[in-house]
């Protein structure tokens, strides 16, 4: 399966809307899970964790019930995602309860991505081109759809960060069997993943305007 980037022709949507304002909030609650980690309180954090899904999952159903899809939500979406994510890997592997070295991978790969997602939206930026358009978020160029191989890796790296945050919670050892094999797993998957974004021709696809 590849990606499809699909360009948006029209030049101007609206930003403000129930769904965007949902995920702002997603964005702004992942550094205070990220806190809570850090100061052991693994519990509220969890909590927390499960408050984010449950917004998430509600954005989702408004933009589709009420048509509030937008290409601005397209973006920032996966990016408050991945913010959680990144938070959620530093913070745990901080705490010794993440290994390092896949720590590093998840949020390399995530770094890698967003270097070339930069490019892309700059490539892609219907002209003139300015650093005041490329940062207008309401002048949409291209629709990321993720990989097969990346949705599998997503829902493994949320599967992990759930599991390993609960552990502490549930009283279960840092190295049960069941979590280190999951750890093996994801690593695989993100590196998968990784190298098919970046290295594979078919993987982006440009429609012109």
């Amino acid at each position: 399966m590849h990606s499809i980037w699909k360009v948006a022709s029209d030049p101007h949507e609206r930003v403000l809307t129930i769904p965007n304002a949902l995920t702002m909030a997603r964005i702004v609650l992942s550094p205070y899970i990220g806190y809570l980690i850090v100061q052991g309180d693994c519990g509220l954090a969890l909590a927390g964790c499960v408050i984010f899904g449950l917004t998430d999952a509600l954005d989702g159903y408004i933009a589709r019930k009420y048509n509030m899809s937008s290409f601005v939500g397209s973006i920032i979406d996966p990016a408050a995602d991945k913010m959680l994510m990144t938070v959620l890997t530093l913070a745990l592997a901080y705490n010794g309860l993440l290994p390092t070295v896949l720590a590093a991978v998840i949020v390399g790969r995530d770094v890698a991505l967003s270097f070339a997602a930069f490019f892309i939206r700059w490539a892609t930026l219907p002209p003139p081109k300015s650093l005041k358009r490329y940062f207008d978020l309401s002048i949409p160029s291209v629709e990321v759809r993720p990989t097969l191989i990346s949705k599998w890796n997503t829902a493994l790296q949320l599967l992990l960060m759930g599991s390993t945050l609960s552990s502490p919670v549930f009283g279960i050892p840092a190295d049960w069997i069941g979590l280190v094999a999951l750890q093996w797993i994801t690593g695989a998957t993100t590196i998968t993943s990784g190298v098919g974004y970046l290295f594979s021709k078919d993987a982006v696809h440009l429609e012109k305007l």
